[in-house]
C-alpha cells in the first residue's frame, strides 16, 4: 500500500500535484479539511464534537483528528493507498499518525517536501488570490505570517520523517509536468 504524505509551504503546488497523484497511483485523496467537514455533515460522533469544539473557535485536537482519518481509512479497505494533505502538521500528529497506520498493518511510504523560496512563494501565492478571490492570498504581509508559521511549527515535521530515512525533496519550481515527473521518479521506489 502507498501511502504519501506531500509536503511543503502554502503556494508550493500541493494541491495541483495530489490531483495529478492520485490520477496515476489511484490514491485516496485524505484531506483534514474535507474530513472534518464530512465527518460534521454526516452527524457522526466525532464530527459532533469537532463542530462543538470549531463553534467555540477551539482548535480540534489531535486525538479527534486520527479518529476520523481512522475511519476513512476504514471505510476505503480496498485503497491503493492514501496520499495525506495537510497532515500531519506536528510531530506530534505524525507520531499518532505512525502509530495509527501500525494498528492496520501500515506505515508511511516517504513524505515528498516541495522546496519553493518565499519569495517564489509570495509570488505564487498572490497570483492566486487574485485568481481564486481568497483573502488569506491576497494580502503580502498575511502570506509571508502563514509561511513563518509554516517554517516555525511544520517544518519540522519533515525532520521526524528525515529520521526515518523517509524524507526526500523535491525542487519546486519548473512546470507542472517536470515536477510531477521528479515526483514520480521518487514515489515509484517505494
Amino acid at each position: 500500500m502507498l501511502n504519501l504524505v506531500l509536503f511543503g509551504p502554502p503556494g508550493a503546488g500541493k494541491g495541483t500535484q495530489s490531483e495529478k497523484l492520485i490520477e496515476k497511483y489511484q490514491l485516496v485523496h485524505l484531506s483534514t479539511g474535507d474530513i472534518l467537514r464530512s465527518e460534521i455533515s454526516n452527524g457522526t460522533e466525532l464530527g459532533l464534537e469537532a463542530k462543538k469544539l470549531m463553534d467555540q473557535g477551539v482548535l480540534v485536537p489531535d486525538e479527534v483528528v486520527i479518529g476520523m482519518i481512522s475511519n476513512k481509512l476504514d471505510s476505503n479497505k480496498d485503497a491503493g493507498g492514501f496520499i495525506f494533505d495537510g497532515f500531519p502538521r506536528t510531530v506530534a500528529q505524525a507520531e499518532a499518525l505512525d502509530k495509527l497506520l501500525a494498528t492496520k498493518s501500515s506505515a508511511i511510504s516517504g513524505m515528498v517536501a516541495l522546496v519553493v523560496e518565499p519569495e517564489e512563494l509570495e509570488k505564487r501565492l498572490l497570483l492566486r488570490g487574485k485568481d481564486s478571490g481568497r483573502p488569506d492570498d491576497a494580502n503580502p504581509e498575511i502570506i509571508r505570517k502563514r509561511i513563518v508559521e509554516y517554517n516555525s511549527k511544520t517544518a519540522p515535521v519533515a525532520n521526524y520523517y528525515k529520521e526515518q530515512n523517509k524524507l526526500t525533496s523535491i525542487n519546486g519550481v519548473g512546470t507542472i509536468d517536470q515536477i510531477f515527473n521528479s515526483i514520480c521518479s521518487v514515489v515509484d521506489t517505494y
